[in-house]
């Protein structure tokens, strides 16, 4: 494979020599093409002036060079010319100042092989760390991160979503729009996961030691900060709004759901016969809605009659627990309206086929 590491470099001169010093030496023991991609924010220190110096002795070093944007610019950029120039099978992001140890890529690009689409470099599972001299605002300022980024964008399934350490194949990649992503700065590393959660991606966390810096100043800013409580409760919005798609089109189901069974009841059709026609005729129309309007934007290798057939499985999933509902409140309750027992076994049925049909009919595949 043709593996590709991003190093984004802002005034890390005196960092970049070594680094890049001990990547050659790792690559050394890999079977794969290895690259380093130096991705300079026209550092004033002179850091692409000692980047050029290797490169005649590195004929696997590349760099590029651009205006200060912040970090999620600098990789957008890289990212790009890693796969349109450099035709990356694998990205790997990586900080320069030695917080991310080269020894650790083996482990990561192995994870790879394996068959995981986007690999991180984990702080927060079993056997990762962080430094101990870490005082406490600063491990709560890591742990506030993570906390955001899972539990308001959404990110539940992953332990360090902040982590700026990841080896990523270019597939994945090529599916997504980068300069949608709508970050700059450190945030990127959350809009980037997200997108990858978002579709269905094989994610999988390989615990590392996350090394100090001791040379050099970090570039986390306030309006890092800033971007990244915007960029998570961004996602947070996009999340809900799929949500709240899926809910109006069930919210209409229920009236279509209704309406058949006053019909069917007007006709003389008996109750318990009524019921699982008017839920199959609103399981009918909720999937040509959810399918051309709630999930339309998701890729699927699945044709149009196999959604719909998983669409139903799920459905009669469903349907039994609200059959089963209505019948329970039925001989519980006979002297109320039917309607209001059908009404009741809508809600828990309406949990199932979210979850289901979200997970798996309408399931992303990055690769259709």
């Amino acid at each position: 494979m043709n593996i590709v590491v991003i190093v984004p470099t802002y005034n890390e001169r005196d960092n970049i020599a070594e680094l890049l010093a001990q990547l050659q030496t790792v690559f050394g023991r890999l079977d794969h093409d290895m690259q380093v991609l130096v991705v300079d924010d026209n550092s004033p220190d002179g850091t692409q002036q000692v980047v050029r110096a290797q490169q005649t002795a590195m004929p696997n070093l590349h760099m590029i060079c651009g205006d200060k944007a912040g970090l999620g610019a600098a990789y957008i950029r890289g990212m790009r010319h890693a796969l349109d120039v450099l035709r990356a099978d694998v990205v790997f992001e990586m900080d320069a100042d030695f917080s991310h140890k080269p020894d650790d890529i083996p482990r990561l690009l192995h994870a790879i092989e394996d068959g995981a689409d986007f690999v991180i470099g984990s702080r927060y599972v079993s056997g990762g760390s962080i430094p101990r001299e870490w005082g406490v605002l600063r491990r709560l300022n890591s742990l506030f991160g993570n906390i955001v980024a899972r539990f308001l964008a959404g990110i539940y399934s992953v332990r360090d979503c902040t982590a700026g350490f990841r080896a990523i194949r270019s597939g994945l990649l090529a599916q997504i729009d980068l300069s949608a992503l709508r970050v700059q700065g450190y945030a990127f590393q959350i809009a980037l996961l997200y997108e990858a959660v978002l579709r269905g991606a094989r994610i999988v966390e390989v615990p590392v030691e996350f090394v100090e810096r001791t040379r050099g100043d970090s570039k986390l800013g306030v309006s890092d900060i800033v971007e990244f409580l915007q960029s998570a409760l961004w996602l947070r919005f996009r999340s809900s709004a799929t949500f709240i798609k899926f809910a109006l089109v069930g919210a209409s189901g229920v009236v279509v759901n209704l309406g058949a069974f006053a019909l069917l009841l007007g006709l003389g059709v008996n109750k318990f016969i009524a019921s699982p026609i008017a839920i199959e005729l609103s399981i009918i129309w909720n999937f040509l809605f959810n399918n051309y309007w709630t999930f339309r934007w998701r890729k699927s290798r699945d044709r149009t009659r196999i959604k719909g057939l998983k669409f139903n499985a799920v459905s009669f999933a469903s349907l039994a627990v609200s059959y089963v509902t209505f019948v329970a409140l039925s001989l519980a309750f006979p002297d109320v309206a039917p309607h209001w027992h059908q009404l009741a076994g809508i809600v828990p049925a309406a949990l199932i086929n979210y979850f289901l049909n979200s997970y798996w009919t309408f399931r992303h595949d990055p690769q259709a």
